[in-house]
């Protein structure tokens, strides 16, 4: 979108269509930073809506999980941790898939919730992604904050708990899992437009996605080739490197960790060009 203004004053702005599937105009996105932001606020206010602990279900829902992850992984099925308290373990692991599910299920639902509304005026249509990314993370914060009073605890109980530099890249990884669940979340988007129950197939496939990701088990239980195949995963790396950044547990595969951040990449930039190519005709086909 480029705005000019005319001689006699009465044009101020020119929509254009895109030369390149892989322009992301972010002084555009950024005029409309009022929006996004609106945008994420309605989000955060319809989930809460009209319950009577409002925002604290931010912090139950996954201290919720981590108490049965607890009691049958780790109770029950006696898996380790590598030494890590099991509300730390479990609970870090959630709040990091939490998000990035978060992001991926709102991304895949880009066109098809806001078909109406795209159809009727004009407005960057990345700022819809954009949005969730911050209502979604409002929910990751308030979860990490909690998290670290339990961290507080177990520290002053003399857990063996090790933090170290790494954890200074909590915000890249966060980063990464918004990148990389918006890049897929797009391209799913646009694929339902034209084939519905592919949304059914990926609400089954996010499920084993996650049993492929070491959040309710450490890597260091999976061993030979198993193990080098869960670093095919873009989502394990980063999910290792937390847990070295702030519990000490493990060495990250410093490899993997980059394999994962270009994977992030290359699918973030082919999801912003399947999105910019189909954003031109998916409203007369949804």
């Amino acid at each position: 979108m480029d705005k000019t203004i005319t001689a006699d004053g009465d044009w101020t702005t020119v929509i254009e269509p895109r030369k390149n599937y892989l322009q992301i105009n972010f002084r555009e996105i950024w005029h409309y930073r009022d929006l996004i932001g609106l945008f994420a606020k309605r989000d955060i206010q319809t989930v809460y809506k009209q319950t009577v602990l409002g925002p604290l279900w931010f912090v139950l829902q996954p201290l919720f999980t981590t108490v049965i992850y607890t009691f049958v992984f780790g109770r029950l099925a006696k898996i380790g941790t590598d030494g890590v308290p099991y509300t730390l373990f479990y609970y870090g692991g959630t709040m990091l898939w939490n998000y990035f599910n978060a992001q991926l299920a709102s991304s895949m639902d880009t066109f098809a919730a806001n078909a109406a509304l795209f159809g009727k005026v004009y407005f960057p249509r990345m700022t819809v992604p954009a949005s969730k990314m911050i209502s979604n993370l409002v929910a990751t914060i308030i979860q990490f904050a909690t998290l670290m009073g339990f961290y507080v605890y177990y520290l002053l109980r003399g857990e063996p708990i090790r933090p170290n530099l790494a954890a200074l890249a909590f915000p890249l990884i966060l980063l990464q899992l918004a990148l990389l669940s918006t890049g897929v979340g797009v391209i799913i988007s646009s694929l339902t437009t034209k084939y519905r129950d592919l949304r059914h197939l990926m609400g089954f496939s996010i499920h084993l996605w996650m049993y492929a990701t070491p959040v309710i088990y450490p890597l260091s239980i999976v061993e030979g080739r198993l193990r080098a195949f869960m670093f095919i995963n873009p989502v394990t790396a980063p999910l290792e490197l937390f847990r070295y950044g702030f519990y000490g547990t493990g060495q990250p595969n410093w490899a993997a960790v980059a394999a994962s951040a270009a994977a992030t990449i290359v699918i973030f930039l082919l999801g912003v060009a399947v999105f910019n190519r189909n954003e031109r005709r998916f409203v007369d086909v949804v």
